[in-house]
C-alpha cells in the first residue's frame, strides 16, 4: 500500500551498476520515494547516493535485508523491493522477503542454479497467493519499443505463418562490477543464463509456446582471451 502521500516507497537491494539504473529510471516517476538503500559495500551505497542527489536526505542504508525488515518492523514504510544484487545472492537475499507483503522485482536471471530457481519461484508463488503481492523478474526487453512492435506485427499475422526465429546480439563485453564477480560462471550461471536468458524468454513469449530441447555450444575464439 503506498503511502498517504500516494507515493509507492521502494529499497534498492543491491546498489551496484544495476542498482543505480534503476534508482535513475525510479526518480523520473513523481509518484515514487526511495527510502532505502541495501548493500554491504559503502562504495556501492556511495554510488547510489551520488545517483539519488538531493533525494538522499532522509534515505537510509542497510548491509542486508534482515535489517532493512528489522527497520520496516519498527515503522520504515516501505511498499516494494528491488533486487539488483549479483546473480548468486538472488536465492538467499529473496528469502526472508518472502511472506512480508512486499512487492517485489528480482533482476534477471531468477537464480543461476535450477534447484534454486525452482525453490524460489514457488516460494514467490506463494508469496503472491498468500499476501496479494506482485512477485516479478525483470525480463525488460520484451518492453522495448522495437521488440514490443516487432511481436505485435507477427501476431497481426504481417509474416504469415511463423516458421523459424533466430535471435543475434551484437554487444559490447561485460561491465567491471564489484569483485569481478560477474567474470565467473559460477556466481553468473553461465552466459545462457546471464544474458541468453532474455532471448530465452523473447523466443517463448514470439512462438507462444515452451522448448522441448535445448542445445548450447560455445567457444572462445575472439573475445577475453585474457581473462582470468
Amino acid at each position: 500500500m503506498a503511502a498517504r502521500d500516494g507515493k509507492m516507497r521502494f529499497a534498492i537491494v543491491g546498489t551496484g551498476l544495476m542498482g543505480v539504473e534503476h534508482i535513475t529510471n525510479l526518480k523520473l516517476r513523481p509518484d515514487v520515494q526511495i527510502v532505502a538503500l541495501v548493500d554491504p559495500f559503502r562504495k556501492s551505497l556511495d554510488h547510489a547516493r551520488s545517483a539519488l542527489g538531493e533525494s538522499a536526505q532522509g534515505v537510509e542504508s542497510f548491509p542486508d535485508c534482515a535489517a532493512l525488515l528489522s527497520a520496516r518492523k519498527s515503522g520504515l514504510g516501505v511498499d516494494a523491493v528491488v533486487i539488483a544484487s549479483p546473480n548468486h545472492t538472488h536465492h538467499e537475499v529473496l528469502q526472508p522477503l518472502f511472506g512480508t507483503g512486499l512487492h517485489i522485482l528480482c533482476e534477471k536471471p531468477l537464480c543461476t542454479t535450477l534447484d534454486d530457481a525452482r525453490r524460489t519461484a514457488n516460494a514467490a508463488r506463494a508469496h503472491t497467493e498468500r499476501t496479494g503481492a506482485i512477485f516479478w523478474v525483470g525480463m525488460e526487453y520484451r518492453y522495448m519499443p522495437p521488440v514490443a512492435e516487432f511481436i505485435a506485427r507477427i501476431r497481426r499475422g504481417a509474416i504469415g505463418t511463423l516458421r523459424m526465429l533466430a535471435i543475434r546480439e551484437h554487444r559490447f563485453p561485460f561491465l567491471r562490477k564489484v569483485g569481478d564477480w560477474n567474470r565467473f560462471n559460477r556466481n553468473t550461471g553461465g552466459t545462457m543464463v546471464e544474458k541468453c536468458c532474455h532471448f530465452f524468454d523473447l523466443m517463448r513469449l514470439i512462438v507462444a509456446s515452451e522448448p522441448v530441447r535445448v542445445f548450447c555450444s560455445g567457444a572462445m575464439d575472439v573475445n577475453h582471451r585474457e581473462e582470468r
